[in-house]
């Protein structure tokens, strides 16, 4: 889907791979009782899968991904695992960003980093700086972000900077002061961890996103998991409002990823 395409007013072309897919990285803490571990060390592991997802995505030719890595809600946590996650984000930065530039891999966070303390907003700023012009992947941290506190920033930017009679606004209006207005709308939600839930995420951006939920908690999210997901949103027939048989016309474009066979 191009930048900038609402969903709920034009019809956006289909690949066979998600252009966009955006995870709810969800069961590091299950993971880590489950093995007699301190949560903390779930979080860990976690950042192992998510180094594993970002390579299978650009081996797969995903253009966008999207992780919710820490949630406006996230805070009332107990307030020695913020201070770990919050330590973890710093050392991820320090070690990642580098990387992830080598790799050609556009690198943004969302959400309200003015909570953050400065060292870890100087980090971000660096790090979306040294990779602005990468574009093998378009790679975004949702970090004390909420989907409801997007649309209301969202709200407030367009009032005070278009100042029309309210009967004129239009979608188009707010979709370009979300936080990921630099980004087409997700294709592919998942969520790990057997919850059924979007938490507050990307409100607004998943109106006609597919949704996958599993199982699999986040730090065992493999790339035979994203796979499996993949061929789940392959199987979906995504309408927009058209019948099947307006779907089933003769396409005007040709996609050119390959279909991900799954063996699930």
């Amino acid at each position: 889907m191009p930048k900038g395409l609402n969903s709920t007013r034009e019809t956006p072309k289909t690949n066979i791979v998600p252009q966009h897919i955006a995870i709810i990285m969800d069961g590091n803490g299950r993971w880590a009782k489950n093995r007699l571990m301190p949560r903390v060390a779930g979080h860990k592991q976690g950042v192992e899968a998510v180094r594993d997802v970002i390579k299978a995505c650009v081996e797969r030719g995903v253009r966008y991904l999207t992780l919710f890595a820490f949630s406006s809600e996230n805070w009332r946590r107990p307030e020695d695992e913020v201070s770990f996650l919050m330590q973890l984000f710093v050392g991820a930065l320090e070690q990642e960003v580098a990387k992830l530039h080598e790799n050609d891999i556009c690198f943004k966070v969302i959400g309200d980093v003015s909570k953050f303390e400065s060292k870890i907003i100087r980090f971000i700023s660096d790090g979306e700086s040294l990779t602005a012009n990468n574009t093998r992947l378009t790679f975004t941290i949702a970090a004390n972000y909420g989907g409801r506190w997007d649309i209301l920033q969202a709200t407030k930017k367009m009032i005070a900077q278009q100042k029309k009679s309210l009967e004129d606004y239009q979608e188009e209006d707010l979709t370009q002061y979300l936080a990921m207005s630099y980004a087409p709308e997700p294709d592919l939600f998942i969520r790990t961890g057997g919850e059924c839930r979007i938490s507050n995420f990307l409100l607004w951006q998943l109106a006609y996103t597919e949704l996958y939920f599993t199982d699999a908690l986040w730090p065992d999210f493999d790339v035979h998991a994203l796979d499996q997901a993949i061929h789940s949103y392959q199987q979906r027939e995504r309408r927009f409002g058209r019948t099947s048989e307006q779907v089933l016309q003769p396409a005007t474009h040709k996609p050119s990823e390959v279909v991900v066979k799954s063996d699930a």
